[in-house]
């Protein structure tokens, strides 16, 4: 992995590259994993999900860029960034305030954003088949919510409702396109960190069922 960034920090864009991209807008992770299915009426976008719940969008400028870059630097997974690269995700991101109580993530949803949470605390809730309602997590600041669906907006296998007034920070699959066409090293080395984070997680669960069978 760390070969990898490495290689990153030193690579430069080829002769032309950038115009060619500048003349070229992604779409990859709006379109690339549709299975046929037009699923465009039923994905929960940010922007429709800010308004639901209330979101105040915070100013540019606003100190929660910083805090962004700090918090990246102090979690497991993308503190393996390095720090000229995290403090360019500002310009890519949305920050808001939502008062608590609210639902940004809903269970069973098609998705495509995930969001850091900057300040305030949050339940990561299922509802099993049967009804009863389980509570899987709370978070805390510097935690990652929802980078699957963002990579593939896919369904959304739990809800995350805030217990508190919380400062976000969300990227939308259209502004990692975005970061593609304008930040490609910094794309490349986001979705690396997001996907190490999926496998060492799905590797987590194949160990568990791997255990119970024996």
């Amino acid at each position: 992995m760390n070969g990898i960034f490495n290689m990153w920090r030193s690579s430069a864009p080829a002769k032309g590259a950038a115009e060619v991209a500048d003349s070229q807008d992604s779409v990859f992770f709006s379109t690339a994993f549709s299975d046929g299915t037009d699923h465009s009426a039923t994905v929960a976008p940010w922007e429709a999900r800010a308004v639901e719940v209330g979101a105040k969008r915070l100013p540019s400028g606003h100190s929660s860029s910083k805090l962004l870059q700090e918090l990246c630097a102090k979690n497991k997974y993308m503190a393996q960034l390095p720090p000229e690269l995290t403090a360019r995700m500002g310009a890519f991101f949305d920050f808001a305030q939502v008062p608590s109580d609210r639902e940004i993530v809903r269970q069973d949803e098609y998705g495509n954003f995930m969001f850091f949470l900057l300040s305030g605390t949050m339940a990561v809730n299922r509802v099993q088949p049967w009804g009863e309602k389980l509570l899987l997590a709370q978070t805390r600041p510097g935690d990652m919510i929802g980078e699957m669906s963002l990579l593939d907006s896919g369904i959304r296998f739990s809800a995350c409702t805030t217990m508190t007034d919380c400062e976000i920070a969300v990227l939308s699959a259209h502004a990692l396109d975005e970061m593609m066409v304008k930040d490609p090293q910094l794309a490349a080395a986001l979705v690396a960190v997001l996907a190490r984070k999926l496998c060492l997680r799905l590797r987590a669960v194949s160990a568990h069922l791997g255990e119970n069978q024996k």
